[in-house]
This record gives structure tokens, sequence and C-alpha cells, in this order.
């Protein structure tokens, strides 16, 4: 029935919202950030907060890079 086109899902065809997602992950690092000034004992907690707030920091650059460059859509 399709023939040659791609078999696709109806949300797949809705655009997304790129920057607002971005500014999403940006603000939610810098909300893990600002964690970090509390009333905690241990380094642990400190470890994830700004392991957490890097994870999301590297996907953001990282989608922006492969953008640029033309390797995502």
């Amino acid at each position: 029935m399709a023939g040659s086109e791609p078999v696709t899902s109806p949300d797949q065809h809705k655009p997304g919202h790129r920057k607002a997602g971005q500014i999403g992950a940006v603000l939610s690092a810098l909300a893990l950030l600002a964690m970090i000034c509390g009333n905690h004992e241990g380094r642990v907690e400190d470890l994830w907060l700004i392991g957490l707030a890097a994870l999301l920091l590297i996907i953001v650059i990282g989608d922006i890079v492969l953008r640029r460059s033309g390797l995502r859509s």
C-alpha cells in the first residue's frame, strides 16, 4: 500500500520544539548546579549533580554541532 514511501506515524510529522527543549535542558542544568549550595555534608551528591548537569550540556552541545554539520535533521 505504501509502495516506496517509508511508513511513519502521525507524531513523526509534527514539528518539534527543538529550541524549547534546549532551553529547558540548560535551565535544568543550572538548577542542578544551584542545588550544590545545600546543607548536605557528603560530596557524592555534588558529584552526581555536576555529572548530570554536564551530561545535559553535552547533549545540547552535541545536538547543536550535529545540526550545524548537517548530520542531523
